[in-house]
């Protein structure tokens, strides 16, 4: 079972800007969240997080088009191949997410866009933010605006959850690794 640590090592080959990995580990930090609400394999949902887009450096116009071709010589099986493509989902591909992992995925990825942003304009970071507060900007459109809130709600609504919800696991998610995506805030630094 795809673990953390091994998603690190499978990602540093095939992405190497910081603002993918940062990306990816904010992804997987919400996942692992998502795994403990849903009583699951944290570190497999973490590794799962990490490794979403492995693709995306390489393959920018066609993303989720080549995690099989990445992922499969790394030993990675053919259910966990599909669980991180179905976060393409209507966007760049059609592998629509079934189980609460993938549907996870799906959500999590843009909504943790919003609260990365939300957080670096904070002087505490992620440390104290609230779901108050990153409602507020979920709802201003311009802020974070190349995050589509229309695939954040739509997986929210997939999972049988509230927005409100998914927003506080994948904030407590994220603050495991404040410190290593810099989301410590000027204060704490």
């Amino acid at each position: 079972m795809l673990t953390l640590e091994q998603a690190r090592e499978i990602l540093k080959k095939y992405v190497k800007q910081e603002h993918l990995l940062a990306h990816s580990l904010a992804v997987s930090g919400a996942m692992g969240a998502m795994a403990r609400h849903f009583g699951q394999d944290v570190a497999y949902w973490e590794g799962i997080g990490y490794l979403h887009d492995v693709d995306f450096e390489l393959y920018p116009q066609e993303h989720c088009g080549h995690v099989k071709e990445l992922l499969e010589p790394e030993g990675i099986s053919a259910e966990d191949i599909r669980a991180i493509e179905s976060h393409g989902y209507g966007l760049v591909c059609q592998v629509e997410p079934k189980t609460s992992m993938e549907k996870s995925l799906f959500t999590v990825d843009e909504l943790t866009g919003i609260l990365m942003a939300a957080a670096l304009m904070r002087p505490t970071g992620i440390t104290d933010l609230t779901v108050k507060s990153a409602m507020k900007k979920f709802k201003d459109k311009k802020f974070a605006a190349k995050c589509d809130r229309d695939v954040i709600l739509h997986g929210c609504q997939m999972l049988g959850m509230e927005l409100s919800q998914v927003m506080e696991l994948c904030i407590q998610g994220m603050q495991k690794y404040a410190g290593e995506l810099g989301l410590l805030g000027s204060e704490q630094s």
